[in-house]
């Protein structure tokens, strides 16, 4: 997490971007793609940090409505040399349902802080990132009904679209994930 939440919340000369990873699905996930209104449910100390982090966010900027705290929630970070691994999930699925098959690439990554920082928003805010596909080659439908049947989609997707949607960091951040497993040059 990068954390500048210790600064003074009432300093206007910063403007923190807490990275939350906050995405392992012990339980199934109550819809897809997910999005950042998702009810919390943090199962775990760490995923509970990441909750806690946000509310104090949103309380520092309620002190003081010019501050500026943007949440990062990223999916797992991956950097290209990790693509490689990619192929052992098609073969175990499961292991990698926890986050709905979901990953970002580093630049992307660093991409999307930048924007966080540039932003010209007031208050906390938080915005799932992740890049616009999925680890997997097989469908997104067949995955979730075998890992997640009872889970309904909110919308229609691509067969391997992200099930963690980055619509609101398109949209408020400009956010456009550039990087992926599916256009990478082999090593």
């Amino acid at each position: 997490m990068i954390t500048c939440l210790d600064t003074p919340p009432f300093s206007h000369r910063h403007h923190p971007v807490p990275a939350i990873a906050r995405l392992p699905f012990d339980e199934p996930p109550p819809y897809a793609p997910l999005d950042e209104d998702y009810p919390a449910r943090p199962e775990t100390a760490y995923s509970l940090s990441k909750f806690l982090g946000e509310e104090m966010a949103r309380q520092f900027c309620r002190w003081d409505p010019e501050l500026k705290i943007i949440g990062l929630r990223f999916s797992n970070v991956m950097e290209s040399a990790d693509y490689a691994r990619f192929a052992s999930c098609e073969a175990d699925p499961q292991s990698r349902r926890w986050n709905l098959w979901g990953y970002i690439d580093a630049r992307d990554a660093a991409q999307a802080v930048r924007k966080a920082l540039e932003a010209s928003l007031k208050g906390a805010d938080v915005f799932i990132i992740a890049n616009a596909d999925t680890v997997m080659t097989r469908p997104n439908a067949e995955l979730m009904a075998e890992f997640y049947p009872d889970v309904a989609f909110t919308r229609e997707v691509e067969p391997n679209e992200t099930l963690l949607s980055i619509g609101k960091a398109k949209r408020l951040l400009g956010y456009e994930p550039r990087y992926g497993w599916r256009t990478a040059s082999p090593s």
